[in-house]
């Protein structure tokens, strides 16, 4: 079984989420299927200095970048077909809300990257699975946004304590078209009909082992939809 992890970047603030990119590695590996690292090759929207959080003078490939957690072994999406791939899992990061789409800086009418989307609706379209990890149900459902298909997702809940505001999320996610569900880290959601899988992580205040069972049991799932 060939799994496509498809990453943003290296590192919260500005690409992939690094502990959940190789968390979900580890999973992937666990249950005897093969990871191929996927990115985008193109510059990022901008670089942040994970010790302070202030953005730094410099450009940086997302490739690249991505390349860091790959231990160099990634492709470039333009050459991955759904044919090649039986799943796909978009780890978090703020990469998903500015690399990948621009929700960060407009919400739910931020553009998505033409790769990205054509990507996912093609996997989409031929039935193979997707999970998406904490805050990356924004890509999909920007993917999704318009067509036939109406995906059920969670990206947490805001009945339990988190960094972020769940409900603007939800209430955003919604606006694509897209049923929402509320899900805590110790959960995941899984929409059957369109064989996707989500799951709170990070999105949520939870410790690296929450994170843990939480992609272990969003890769579990990917594996029996598959």
């Amino acid at each position: 079984m060939k799994i496509g992890v498809l990453l943003s970047g290296c590192g919260v603030y500005d690409g992939a989420e690094i502990q959940e990119a190789v968390l979900t590695l580890l999973a992937i590996e666990e249950i005897d299927a093969e990871a191929i690292c996927i990115s985008v090759d193109q510059n990022q929207h901008h670089v942040i200095n994970h010790l302070n959080g202030e953005e730094m003078n410099e450009p940086r490939n997302i490739l690249v970048e991505s390349a860091r957690i790959a231990r160099g072994s990634v492709t470039n999406i333009n050459d991955i077909s759904p044919a090649d791939l039986d799943a796909l899992v978009i780890p978090g990061g703020f990469g998903s809300a500015t690399n990948f789409t621009k929700w960060a800086f407009s919400g739910p009418e931020g553009e998505i990257l033409p790769e990205v989307k054509l990507l996912l609706v093609n996997l989409i379209n031929i039935g193979k699975p997707i999970a998406a990890l904490c805050v990356s149900p924004v890509v999909l459902a920007k993917a999704l946004e318009g067509s036939s298909f109406e995906a059920s997702m969670t990206i947490g809940t805001d009945q339990e304590p988190s960094p972020y505001d769940i409900k603007g999320f939800t209430d955003g996610l919604r606006t694509t078209g897209t049923q929402t569900q509320m899900k805590s880290v110790r959960e995941i959601h899984l929409d059957e009909k369109n064989k996707i899988v989500t799951a709170p992580c990070y999105m949520m205040d939870a410790s690296i082992l929450d994170v843990r069972k939480n992609i272990r049991s969003a890769i579990e799932a990917l594996r029996d939809l598959v």
